[in-house]
Formats: structure tokens, C-alpha cells, sequence
């Protein structure tokens, strides 16, 4: 009973502080949350909170603030993550929705957070590497130049001009076209390129030598990985609203941010599309980036992530709320490739 109790207060205090942004005192906790106990008995849980390193108190007679271990607890905690309202998911429906294709949805997905949680919001591409084959197109331009159109799960289309070393009839062509995607979809990239390497022994020996050429841009196409660490991010005007105790973090917080490789560090744990990670302060792995936290969630259709989202922002957020924007926007963005 006592620990539940001390919960709630712990729970008031984060509450308070991401309000109000000022430190909290027994008294304010008393006159805002019907805890059933005496201002005494407040005290006396907020003492034992700070002894514990919940709590802390920045300034002699100043109220208390939540310590990283603090805002862990009450994340930990969390009985369930705070339902958006209709007015939220009727916004995330409709801006991504609209969606024309994958660099769209991906533009979006970065302003939609960066709003909707007035954070620092991040967005990684789609992995090459985890997506599915959904369809071969080859589309002739001449009689011996082909346009080799491969596309993924994920909604992304790459694309290969092929010189052939001699023409194939329309009639061929279809019938390239047909056993390659007999051959692949549904395959992971990885599997797709294996099962395409002994293709050409499959046709008569007068027509391998154009159908190699075709199979090596594909299983070339299907290798390139130069995108798969590319992320977008947004918001980052959202720091200059912190205020004080944060301004002198903005400047080495941006340089990090501006590393592509520490962004996708930082979203890496973010796995499933079912769970959404939360780290807080110094478990974030940079020193530049210890007054932040990070929440982030796995997206992609199926349960296994194509990639990551998410937003960093300063330890002193609303974790609810953040939480259930940055898991309702990945599964709008999951739902929206499936369908495509």
C-alpha cells in the first residue's frame, strides 16, 4: 500500500513538472491530485522518493523534480499507454492517407510527429535488406534496351535501364517477365537473388545470354544498400522551446542529431512494430544527448520492422502521450504499406 502510494505521488510529481515546468512542492500536490492523505504524509513520501534518487531538489526550499530514475519508473509503470483522441487519429488518417509514395510517407510520418508531439522527430527508411519482392515489371523501350522495374514491400520502386546483347520478342519478354516473378515474390531480397542465379539454365541456350543480363541488374538492384541508412528528421525548432536548463544543450544536441549514425544508434533497439522503446537520459549512448530521451517503435507491415521511428526530446515530456503518437503513427505507416 505504503509503495503504491509513493507511485502516486511520483506519478503526480512527473505529471506537474511537464505542466507546469516549474519544480513541485508538497502543497501543490495536495491542492491538484486527490491523493487521500495528509500533506504530512506527502512530505513524507516525497523525502523517501528523493532518498531513493527518484526525486530531486534542485535548489534549497525549492519543490521537487523527477531524476532520470524517476521518469524510468513511471514509464516502467505505465498501466497502459494514453488513447489519442479522434480528433488525433483522424489527423494521422488523413494527412498520411494521402500519401503519393514512399518518400511521401516517410515526409509525412516526420511532420506528423514533429506536430503532434512538438518534439524532434526521425524517421528511417525502409531497410532494403528486410523487404519482400511484390513485382518484376520489364517494360521494352527499344529492341534491345529493356527498363527493369523491380518492386517492394515496403512501397519502394528501384529501377534499371538494361542494354541487352541481342533483342527480345514481346512474347519472350512476358515470358521473362512471368518466371522471374515466379520465381521471387514474396522472397526476401537475400532469397529472391539466390533463387535468380540458375534462372538462365532455364531457358533454351540460344536466349541465356540476354536473360543473364537481366537477372545480373536485378540481383544487382536487389543488393544495393546505399539507402538503407537513410533518415529524415524534423522539428528541430521544437528545442528552442525548452527553455532554461536546456539551452546549453541545444547547440551539441543539433551537431548529434546531424549524424546519421547516431540517430540510427539511437532508434536501433526499436525493433517491433508491437513495442514502443523508451530510454531515458543518461541511457541514451551519447553524452551530447543526456538531458534527452528518446521514444521509438519498429514499423513495417507483418512482425517484423522495416525500419524505425521516433522522437528525441528533453527527459521532461509527456511520455503518455508521446508514446501513443509515435506507436499510432507507426502502425498507420505499417497499414499503409501492407495495402500498397
Amino acid at each position: 500500500m505504503v509503495e503504491d502510494r509513493k507511485l502516486a505521488v511520483l506519478r503526480a510529481i512527473v505529471e506537474d513538472y511537464v505542466s507546469t515546468q516549474e519544480p513541485v512542492g508538497s502543497k501543490a500536490l495536495v491542492e491538484r491530485h486527490r491523493l487521500g492523505v495528509s500533506p504530512a504524509t506527502v512530505r513524507n513520501d516525497m523525502a523517501a522518493l528523493e532518498d531513493e534518487g527518484f526525486i530531486a531538489q534542485p535548489h534549497t526550499s525549492a519543490g521537487r523534480v523527477p531524476t532520470d530514475k524517476g521518469y524510468r519508473l513511471f514509464v516502467d509503470r505505465l498501466s497502459a499507454v494514453k488513447p489519442l483522441s479522434t480528433a488525433e487519429r483522424r489527423a494521422i488518417a488523413t494527412l498520411l492517407e494521402g500519401a503519393i509514395d514512399l518518400d511521401d510517407v516517410v515526409q509525412r510520418s516526420v511532420r506528423l510527429l514533429a506536430q503532434l508531439t512538438r518534439q524532434v522527430a526521425i524517421v528511417q527508411y525502409p531497410t532494403l535488406s528486410r523487404s519482400t519482392v511484390r513485382h518484376i515489371e520489364l517494360v521494352t523501350l527499344t529492341s534491345s534496351r529493356l527498363l527493369l522495374v523491380l518492386i517492394l514491400s515496403t512501397g519502394r520502386v528501384e529501377q534499371r535501364v538494361v542494354e541487352l546483347p541481342e533483342g527480345l520478342g514481346e512474347d519472350q519478354i512476358a515470358q521473362v517477365r512471368s518466371q522471374l516473378n515466379r520465381a521471387v515474390i514474396g522472397e526476401k531480397l537475400a532469397e529472391a537473388s539466390e533463387r535468380l542465379v540458375n534462372l538462365p539454365d532455364s531457358f533454351e541456350q540460344g536466349r541465356r545470354a540476354p536473360i543473364a543480363v537481366i537477372v545480373a541488374s536485378l540481383v544487382e538492384a536487389m543488393s544495393d544498400h546505399r539507402s538503407d541508412e537513410r533518415v529524415v528528421v524534423g522539428g528541430t525548432s521544437n528545442l528552442a522551446r525548452f527553455g532554461e536548463g536546456f539551452d546549453a544543450s541545444i547547440k551539441p544536441m543539433l551537431e548529434a542529431i546531424e549524424e546519421h549514425v547516431v540517430l540510427l544508434k539511437l532508434l536501433g533497439e526499436a525493433t517491433s512494430p508491437s513495442t514502443v522503446t523508451v530510454r531515458i537520459g543518461h541511457e541514451v549512448p551519447y553524452d551530447e544527448l543526456t538531458t534527452t530521451s528518446v521514444v521509438a517503435t519498429g514499423y513495417g507491415p507483418g512482425e517484423e520492422a522495416l525500419a524505425t521511428l521516433g522522437i528525441v526530446g528533453p527527459t521532461r515530456m509527456d511520455y503518455p502521450g508521446t508514446m501513443a503518437t509515435v506507436r499510432a503513427v507507426a502502425r498507420y505507416v505499417s497499414k499503409i504499406l501492407d495495402e500498397g
